[in-house]
């Protein structure tokens, strides 16, 4: 758990954290962190690792913070906030990770996704970025959410089905993260879900939204799953409603001209409605 300097008092909300990058569309990275924690009533702090300039339509610059910067970000938050979860998003660079690595202790629970692939694919980092990941990050991972091209890069598989998955899965596992959430093996009218963890594994499956309101997904559920962890849920519970939020906000975004491109879910889904299951 991090450093609590101040007890809270019983009306205050949880603490969830994000190390990440932004995105000046609002589409993905720390935008979609935050108004996924918000969403499910759970203060936001961050720190920030690279800035883009970005909207819908796709990324046209890119500044990198130093990685003695973003431990400094998060030297000053662990000072101040007792964070029950904290979530990696794109953090760019080895020196990043390096910093996230060396202070995981006082970070809570630990969900990382490994954002290393584009959207149709290609890998966006230097090879020795994912590397990186799993030997600093996944032993010390509690849940790690990669989508099937960031599972095949990181297990070295092809992932083509869910045998191949759970494959992916267990590979990954062996890293070191407690649970593997493999994400959006797309079969024909379906989108699943891969759920990794010493218990065996599962699939998750749903009905695929006809829409191209799909940035920013990984980041909403790896976020849902970091405030709901927050909150003090289980993380099956948290993983579960985590994903159901998301499909929610597909559904009711799925019309919204946001720009000339692929758009954002609806991070505005209610989420008030979900089942109270702190553990």
């Amino acid at each position: 758990m991090g450093v609590k300097k101040y007890e809270m008092s019983t009306n205050s909300p949880p603490i969830a954290c994000t190390i990440a990058g932004t995105d000046s569309g609002g589409n993905a990275g720390l935008g979609a962190d935050l108004a996924t924690f918000a969403a499910h009533r759970v203060h936001g702090v961050f720190a920030v690792t690279v800035v883009t300039a970005q909207n819908t339509t796709g990324i046209v610059g890119v500044e990198t913070l130093d990685g003695a910067f973003v431990g400094s970000q998060l030297d000053a938050l662990a000072a101040d906030f007792a964070i029950g979860a904290t979530k990696t998003g794109l953090l760019f660079s080895v020196p990043a990770i390096e910093a996230v690595a060396a202070r995981v202790h006082t970070l809570g629970t630990m969900v990382i996704d490994p954002v290393l692939v584009t959207s149709n694919g290609v890998p966006m980092l230097a090879d020795e970025v994912p590397q990186a990941y799993i030997d600093l990050l996944f032993p010390h991972a509690d849940i790690i959410t990669p989508n099937v091209a960031e599972a095949a890069l990181l297990a070295g598989v092809q992932i083509d089905d869910e045998a191949s998955a759970v494959d992916a899965g267990r590979r990954l596992q062996s890293m070191g993260p407690d649970v593997v959430v493999i994400t959006g093996l797309l079969l024909g009218d379906e989108s699943i879900d891969t759920i990794v963890d010493s218990d065996g594994e599962r699939h998750s499956r749903r009905r695929r939204v006809p829409t191209d309101n799909v940035l920013g997904t990984g980041c909403s559920l790896s976020a849902a799953t970091t405030a709901l962890l927050a909150s003090g849920w289980s993380i099956d519970d948290a993983i579960d409603a985590a994903a159901g939020y998301v499909h929610a906000g597909l559904q009711s975004g799925a019309n919204w001209r946001l720009g000339a491109g692929r758009g954002p879910i609806d991070h505005f889904v209610p989420t008030a409605l979900l089942e109270d299951r702190r553990v």
